[in-house]
């Protein structure tokens, strides 16, 4: 019997959250992602704003905006504990005029229709009871030919999958770090239900791929 979907907190908005999230070393994971967003989306980089969902400590968008000058990323998160941890490290790497911080919930963008050249968002669906409202939410601000890139984390098999992947990468962590980590493994989607999930706004199945042991990446351009 596969593993079920159990729910996390929807919103890590907690001191001790923020704190010991932004203490993890997501070097390595941060890379990759830029990695591969610039290598799938190339030159579009540059072809206007770009909205950065579920940001957390916005260690992202400065990976990003680090390596490629001139961008604009707006970066919005529904915690306010991760967004002060997220102004700080702004902050420290002189960024503030590449990255807009804002308290926003991805199920509900104030932008408008088109906004937006690039949305793309690393571990946020995990978090969301229905994943489907991000997702509309994100084809909708994103223009006619823009770029979604999303990346999360995939559900095990079963539990000792998810132990396995949590000795692994989650080694040298603290108790809390680590359940936290297991939490998200066991809240996040298979690859089927998140091709079934952006299927229903017009996306091919293949658009999504296991990308590693514990990660899916979705990479769609919109019609247009």
């Amino acid at each position: 019997m596969s593993l079920a979907r159990v729910l996390e907190t929807e919103v890590m908005d907690t001191a001790a959250e923020a704190a010991d999230y932004d203490a993890m070393d997501h070097r390595a994971v941060n890379r990759v992602f830029v990695d591969d967003l610039l290598a799938i989306i190339g030159p579009a980089i540059h072809a206007g704003e770009l909205l950065d969902l579920g940001t957390g400590t916005a260690l992202i968008p400065i990976e990003l905006a680090g390596r490629v000058a001139g961008l604009k990323i707006r970066a919005v998160d529904l915690a306010q504990h991760m967004l002060v941890r997220a102004a700080e490290n702004v902050a420290r790497a002189a960024l503030q005029t590449s990255i807009v911080l804002e308290q926003i919930d991805a199920k509900g963008l104030p932008y408008h229709e088109g906004q937006f050249a690039v949305v793309m968002s690393n571990s946020i669906v995990h978090h969301i009871p229905q994943p489907s409202a991000v997702i509309a939410e994100a084809v909708r601000v994103v223009r006619p030919g823009g770029w979604l890139f999303f990346r999360d984390l995939l559900r095990p098999h079963d539990r000792e999958q998810l132990q396995q992947l949590v000795d692994q990468y989650a080694a040298g962590a603290n108790e809390h770090q680590r359940q936290m980590f297991a939490d998200s493994l066991h809240a996040a989607l298979t690859l089927d239900e998140v091709r079934a999930v952006v299927g229903e706004y017009g996306f091919a199945p293949e658009t999504v791929q296991a990308t590693s042991d514990r990660h899916w990446t979705w990479a769609g351009r919109k019609p247009g």
